[in-house]
């Protein structure tokens, strides 16, 4: 018999009102919020009552995220979930170290409000934005990406599926090359070029910030999005690299099937993750956090 993992999702799912019910029906979702209001004022408010675009914008996206990400894994905790490993798509991967135990809440709260700052300084710097391109493989996504002086493939989510991050001025004739190729570019939701070289120096910086937190021993395993591998004690110097590194998802999530786990809870607002999940491999189990609970608790609903 495998485990249990839970993971974590990035930007992209978030919307108006999530995590509201959580709050509503379940103390402990509502400390979370109590928590992340009391070191960054109106996170709950944002969540609850943000406007689509409001959401959208990364100094707001990514702590909103945090906290509604975290309230539903302690509400999982609480209903009896052990999960023998955790890991997180980008900005999940920061919930994923908090739930690991590496960070403490605080902790792990205050680093994602400074995550999401100096990322959206790296994004204001230029026009750049993603697309998810399907229907290509990887190399082919890598040849179109290296017809282009600022084009990257970012993402390495499923097979069929490339994350890629330009300069907007670039996007549109890459999307047109997507196309002929047979293939095809979706907008993502997110205003930045992330984990390319646009965000070089908000890596830096924020590499700058683990320096002054404290870094515990985690009591799950915790897997990485740049080596899809579980972190040693490279810790600082994956979360920083992250922010500019490709997320190797796919790497990933094979490598955590091959360790045991046989079950996958995505743990956010969407079903982004239990999607590529299911492309990504067949023979595991991958659910949103409603399904798991009405599948184990039936009395529960999220």
């Amino acid at each position: 018999m495998g485990g249990i993992a839970f993971v974590f999702s990035g930007q992209g799912d978030q919307y108006p009102g999530m995590g509201k019910e959580l709050v509503q029906k379940y103390p402990a979702a509502a400390s979370v919020y109590e928590m992340c209001d009391s070191l960054r004022p109106g996170t709950s408010l944002q969540c609850f009552g943000g406007t689509e675009e409001e959401l959208r914008e990364t100094v707001n996206t990514q702590p909103c995220l945090f906290a509604m990400e975290l309230s539903a894994a302690l509400v999982l905790l609480q209903q009896g979930a052990r999960p023998l490993a955790v890991a997180g798509f980008s900005l999940g991967e920061m919930v994923a170290a908090t739930v690991s135990g590496i960070l403490s809440p605080e902790t792990g709260f205050r680093l994602v409000c400074r995550r999401g700052e100096l990322m959206q300084l790296a994004a204001d710097r230029q026009d750049t934005s993603m697309a998810a391109v399907v229907k290509l493989t990887a190399r082919e996504v890598e040849e179109l990406c290296g017809r282009y002086s600022a084009v990257y493939p970012v993402n390495y989510n499923c097979p069929g599926q490339i994350t890629v991050s330009g300069l907007s001025a670039q996007m549109g004739d890459f999307c047109a090359d997507v196309k002929k190729a047979g293939g095809r570019a979706i907008p993502l939701k997110v205003k930045g070029g992330f984990h390319s070289p646009f965000m070089e120096e908000a890596a830096e910086a924020f590499r700058e910030e683990l320096e002054r937190v404290d870094i515990r021993e985690g009591r799950t395993v915790l897997y990485s999005n740049v080596t899809g591998m579980p972190y040693g004690e490279d810790v600082r110097e994956l979360l920083s690299r992250q922010i500019c590194s490709p997320v190797q998802w796919e790497r990933l999530i094979r490598n955590m099937a091959d360790g045991g786990i046989d079950t996958f809870v995505e743990i956010g607002p969407g079903r982004t993750l239990t999607n590529m999940i299911r492309k990504i491999d067949n023979n595991v189990k991958a659910l949103t956090v409603t399904e798991y609970l009405e599948g184990i608790y039936p009395d529960a609903n999220l």
